[in-house]
């Protein structure tokens, strides 16, 4: 038991002392028997000490838990702020960054971090790769659309002026088929005319010396108005419509016909122009006016190709007994290499300047596969071009 009537606690042990045999039988025990208690035995501890030492040691357990909690919640603030808080704020910012249109933000991959913070970062990472993946190709194939659009309508306004000039083209040869009818009346007037004076100066009595000239300078006008005529006549032929009906023609005369329609353009031009009809048998079954308009397509693109004083010759030849072959040879500028595959192309020309609407050879290709045959063409630049035709006979040759 405790006692405080001091100003400090006492600890106060109180025992009693028990009459036992050894007591009341001895010589110096005033105690009988029948007495339970001799006494009592009580000892008085003061307890200032301890309760000031109980006091320091409450004191300073709880100030080192007080620390002690300080420290570890600056730990688990530290702790919080570096291995989450800092991630996620940056996880954030790399976000509002990508979504300003920053692709090229990435998260920094610390070892240190925890195992799951580390695996966000390094998905998301991985998820801004596969977006920058995804909009660079996007933006590739933009771009690729672009370029296409933008090719496809240099050449849908290519295509458009080359339609404008082949529609001035087709008008150019309604009216010329117009104008070669009106010519053709007068010519045959002057034809008449100038055979009825040829006969009257026959009739009429002139001395020889004077009437001989007359006569020659009337056959002159003659022969000239015959071949203005012929040449009306084959414009006339070539500007009729198409009739698909193939029928069985001599190739050397239908040549010869496109050769006399463009001896005097190639004349003008100051071209020297010649004709080689070598080959023996030259019966073809085609249509007579796409022959002559593949063949004056051909002649016009190599006139195209010669300076003045240039050569074009036109000639045939037979190759084997089933074939015969049809050449146009000149000595132009001829056709770079890169360009050969391409010319048979519609719209397509190596040449700069040219009058032609880039359909020529084209129209040529269709013509000839049309009539079963064949065309190709060889050509080194500076020295020239050869444009070769093979087409099937009517009747092949017989051996021996």
């Amino acid at each position: 038991m405790t006692s405080t009537d001091h100003d400090y606690r006492l600890l106060m042990i109180h025992s009693p002392i028990l009459n036992e045999p050894s007591c009341y039988t001895a010589a110096c025990h005033a105690h009988n028997e029948s007495d339970p208690v001799l006494g009592s035995f009580v000892i008085r501890l003061p307890m200032d000490a301890l309760d000031t030492a109980i006091t320091q040691s409450s004191n300073d357990f709880f100030i080192l838990a007080a620390l002690s909690a300080l420290i570890l919640i600056t730990f688990l603030i530290f702790f919080t702020r570096r291995t989450i808080n800092r991630p996620l704020s940056e996880i954030i910012k790399a976000t509002e960054a990508v979504s300003r249109g920053d692709r090229s933000r990435r998260m920094k991959l610390d070892p240190s971090l925890p195992q799951d913070v580390h695996l966000v970062s390094e998905t998301f990472n991985k998820m801004l790769d596969n977006l920058q993946s995804a909009t660079n190709e996007l933006e590739d194939w933009s771009q690729q659309l672009e370029d296409k659009v933008q090719k496809k309508s240099e050449e849908l306004m290519e295509i458009q002026e080359e339609l404008i000039h082949v529609e001035r083209m087709a008008s150019l040869g309604k009216l010329s088929s117009s104008v070669a009818h009106e010519i053709n009346n007068p010519l045959s007037g002057v034809l008449t005319y100038t055979k009825l004076v040829h006969k009257q100066l026959n009739n009429l009595e002139f001395e020889a010396a004077d009437k001989e000239p007359m006569l020659k300078y009337l056959k002159v006008i003659e022969d000239e108005t015959k071949r203005c005529g012929s040449i009306v006549k084959g414009l006339l032929d070539f500007s009729k419509k198409d009739q698909q009906q193939f029928i069985n023609s001599h190739l050397n005369n239908l040549l010869h016909d496109a050769y006399q329609l463009m001896e005097h353009q190639m004349k003008i031009s100051n071209i020297i122009f010649k004709e080689d009809f070598t080959a023996t048998e030259d019966q073809i079954k085609c249509n007579e006016n796409q022959i002559k308009q593949a063949v004056i397509a051909m002649l016009l693109n190599a006139s195209e190709a010669v300076a003045d004083t240039g050569e074009i010759l036109i000639r045939t030849s037979n190759p084997d007994l089933a074939h015969i072959q049809l050449e146009i040879v000149d000595n132009g500028s001829g056709i770079a290499s890169k360009d050969l595959p391409h010319v048979f192309e519609p719209f397509f020309s190596a040449k700069e300047k040219v009058s032609g609407i880039g359909m020529g050879l084209s129209i040529v290709h269709g013509i000839v596969k049309n009539h079963h045959g064949k065309v190709d063409v060889l050509s080194e630049p500076g020295v020239g071009t050869t444009l070769s035709i093979l087409l099937p006979l009517s009747k092949p040759i017989e051996s021996g």
